[in-house]
């Protein structure tokens, strides 16, 4: 049999040689003992050979693998867990898994692995590494490890625990703490893990699920998005067995995807009720923004569901966002027990599973499906190296969340075999409360007030009361839940606890005083819910007495009346205001006069302090587009201001504006122009003259490019003539004259009319080597006569072509 990594690791820390004889063993052997069982043997061998005190059909400790299957799939994962019904505790345990038939002084006669859940409660046991243990002797009443059944072919497995309490160690083969699953055939693929036991129940029950909330980042540091982390709208229903709303080993309906995905509780919602013959409640929750919160900052997200004979299975799930398409829920958990009652209280511990629908490894990998799409499997600390759950030695993933369901209230005539224990006569007492999360998201609320002191000073009951302020109603059609939550209370002093460790049940009311005139006595009773866990007696009160007083004159004159009732609310939901109380009259006086007693009373009460609202105001408006189409602009938004005529002045503003930034806009080519023609290159034939212009600006953002910067065209000046040294002749005559007029301008510069001259400068250097460029020549005023006009005497420019040559 190859370990896990798991199981290697663990038997191999340090922290665990010092616990190489766990509680359990330890209690169960003596030297004696020891010394029978041969050297060669296996550790293992010795726990199975072992049997303390075993008492039949003792039933307050128990073995339970999720959704209590009879079959298991190979290779599948399940959550098993160890409990003790309170007061019972259990200091040690061991648990192991064998195939069936088999005595476990082998490692092949075990099944299976183990994998730990929290690493605090449980271990491995150093020397039966295939066995569980507990990491510390203490107190506990619950444990739990997920168990990965073994492949094909293994047959029936028997999963065995055994418990140390009071240095007595139990060790059952048969009853509560021995579980037996067989391995599924294949031809049960897909379909659930067992068929589901018929309820024998009567009559319905009532549950509050109430989800906590415990990813965050001080629990899951690696990764932790900030922002946007939250829990999805919870969404699920209590259904019958012929009806699966998800599984491990199954696969995603749409409706799962979209909620593993996206959140979205819509589609499922939708399948749900299209099995309405198979489904009693859907169960139905608000969604978590931030994923975190402390309590006294909002309430956990619940939800309130029945059950009866025929669905009494309860399926659930939210998404846990941002992720690929990662979820946490339960999968037809049964709440009716083999003793035809209904379950009193479930708590669960939940991890993350992956819907097999999106390949993403982290919170924020990008849309990935899967193809083809794979099975619903529990996520694990091995899956890839960039999973914000990875660990390269193969622990446990931290629980993200914890579900708490409770019954609240039964209807109907009941028929559990067992009869009721304290617990279920309580709750059945006990009235139901109302959901605290019920408004609706077009109702904008602020934060609860602190709770106001009891109504009552005494230990009679009262009430309590807490207030927001309604800051916007943004569906005038859907009407906001009211302002106020009052609470039942009594005075200080009148705790139901002290400092022993028993548990105590509500007062029950008082019972009518024993007799209809004079003084008398009342009484009223409670109950013990849990015992203290050292077994030492309970000293707390379970019945209390009073005097009583009715009709105080007992006299032919006076007339008998009922006691007082209870005072009606406040009549101010906040300050000061009058509360009543009422009796009735009985009987008359007998000598036939009125009757003088009074049958109504009236007194100050006093509410928190009233809090005014300075002016209620709709959300933003998303902004306005920019007020341009490039470039820098300006959007505004405006909100309402809601109850004009109740609120009067309000000083907050309407309309916010704020710059806004387009892309740039595009800025086109621009040039200089054209400038003059240059001289033509040739003095006599065919030749061209060209004229150029200069960018000013490179076009940018998209705008329009810069057209031709040199333009040329043909220019033919004379024929040539053919005699060779008469062409000659005529160059150097016109070289000569060029030569003599340069000199004149040099020394009498260039004459015009009005003005006199200076010399050309020289042509400045070649604006470009090659593809043509330009060159300048400057001419400035030497004298300006005073005949002469400004526009006709000014300096002069000339440009020409140069480096025309292609590059």
């Amino acid at each position: 049999m190859r370990l896990s990594p798991v199981l290697l690791r663990l038997s191999r820390g340090p922290a665990l040689l010092a616990l190489a004889l766990p509680l359990a063993v330890a209690l169960a052997f003596s030297d004696e003992t020891l010394d029978k069982v041969p050297k060669s043997e296996g550790y293992c061998s010795r726990i199975l050979r072992v049997q303390g005190t075993r008492r039949e059909g003792y039933t307050e400790f128990s073995l339970r693998v999720e959704g209590d299957p009879d079959f298991y799939k190979p290779g599948t994962s399940y959550r098993v867990t160890l409990s003790a019904a309170p007061p019972s505790y259990f200091r040690g345990f061991t648990l192991i898994a064998l195939k069936e038939n088999r005595d476990g002084d082998k490692e092949e006669d075990h099944a299976g692995t183990f994998q730990i859940i929290d690493e605090e409660e449980t271990q491995f046991m150093s020397n039966c590494p295939v066995a569980v243990t507990e990491s510390t002797p203490r107190r506990r009443t619950r444990i739990q490890v997920f168990w990965i059944a073994p492949p094909a072919g293994t047959g029936c497995v028997i999963l065995k625990a055994s418990i140390v309490q009071k240095r007595i160690i139990y060790f059952q083969d048969e009853g509560s703490l021995t579980k037996k699953l067989c391995e599924q055939d294949s031809t049960f693929d897909g379909v659930t893990d067992k068929p589901i036991l018929d309820c024998c129940a009567c009559g319905t029950a009532k549950y509050r699920l109430t989800f906590y909330g415990n990813w965050s980042e001080k629990t899951h540091p690696k990764d932790y998005p900030r922002r946007a982390n939250h829990w999805s709208a919870i969404i699920g229903g209590s259904h019958s067995k012929n009806y699966v709303l998800w599984e491990y080993g199954g696969y995603a309906s749409e409706g799962v995807k979209q909620v593993a995905e996206l959140g979205s509780p819509v589609k499922m919602e939708e399948e749900i009720r299209q099995q309405s013959d198979e489904v009693l409640t859907v169960i139905k929750a608000k969604a978590q923004w931030p994923a975190w919160q402390p309590l006294n900052v909002r309430a956990a997200p619940s939800a309130e569901f029945s059950v009866d004979r025929t669905r009494h299975l309860m399926s659930f799930l939210t998404m846990m966002g941002p992720s690929p398409d990662w979820n946490v829920g339960l999968s037809a958990e049964d709440l009716c027990t083999k003793e035809c009652g209904w379950v009193q209280k479930v708590v669960q511990d939940l991890i993350p599973w992956d819907a097999g629908t999106d390949s993403g490894v982290t919170y924020e990998s990008p849309n990935k499906p899967t193809i083809p799409q794979e099975k619903i499997r529990p996520l694990t600390s091995l899956d890839h190296p960039q999973s914000p759950f990875y660990d390269p030695e193969g622990g446990s993933i931290t629980q993200v969340a914890r579900v708490v369901i409770e019954r609240i209230a039964r209807k109907g005539e009941q028929c559990n075999i067992v009869p009721d224990n304290v617990d279920d006569i309580v709750a059945d007492l006990a009235p139901e409360e109302k959901d605290e999360d019920d408004t609706p998201e077009t109702c904008i609320y602020s934060n609860w007030s602190p709770w106001s002191a009891c109504s009552s000073s005494t230990c009679d009951k009262g009430k309590r009361m807490r207030q927001r302020m309604l800051k916007a109603q943004l569906d005038l059609s859907v009407p906001c839940p009211d302002t106020q939550d009052f609470q039942p209370c009594m005075g200080p002093g009148c705790s139901d606890e002290d400092g022993s460790t028993c548990t105590m049940s509500e007062w029950i009311t008082w019972s009518p005083c024993s007799i209809s005139c004079g003084a008398g006595m009342r009484s009223r009773e409670r109950y013990v819910k849990q015992f203290p866990e050292d077994g030492s007696v309970c000293t707390l009160p379970t019945e209390e007495t009073e005097k009583c007083t009715v009709n105080e004159e007992c006299s032919p004159s006076s007339c008998l009346t009922t006691e007082w009732g209870e005072w009606d609310e406040c009549s101010a939901t906040c300050g000061m205001g009058m509360k009543k109380r009422h009796r009735m009259v009985k009987m008359s006086p007998a000598d036939g006069s009125m009757c003088k007693a009074e049958t109504s009373q009236a007194e100050k009460c006093m509410m928190p302090e009233c809090h005014t609202i300075p002016c209620l105001l709709s959300l933003w408006s998303e902004w306005s587009d920019c007020s341009v189409t490039c470039g820098k602009g300006m959007r505004t938004r405006q909100r309402m201001l809601k109850s004009l005529a109740e609120l009067g002045d309000c000083n907050e503003e309407l309309e916010q504006v704020e710059k806004c930034m387009l892309p740039e806009c595009p800025i086109d080519c621009e040039l200089t122009e054209w400038s003059q023609w240059s001289e033509c290159n040739k003095s006599c034939g065919k030749g061209h003259m060209i004229r150029t212009r200069m960018i000013q600006m490179e076009p940018q953002f998209g705008g329009a490019p810069c057209p031709e910067t040199v333009q040329r065209k043909k220019c033919r000046i004379r024929k040539c003539l053919r005699n060779p040294s008469l062409q000659n002749l005529r160059w150097r005559e016109a070289r000569e004259s060029r030569r003599s007029e340069q000199l004149r301008e040099e020394s009498d510069g260039d004459q015009f009319p009005g003005c006199r001259m200076r010399p050309w400068t020289a042509w400045s250097e070649c604006t470009k080597l090659c593809g043509g460029g330009i060159q300048e020549r400057y001419m400035t005023v030497k004298k300006r006569f005073k005949s002469s006009q400004f526009t006709s005497c000014k300096d002069k420019k000339e440009i020409r072509a140069c480096n025309v040559h292609p590059c």
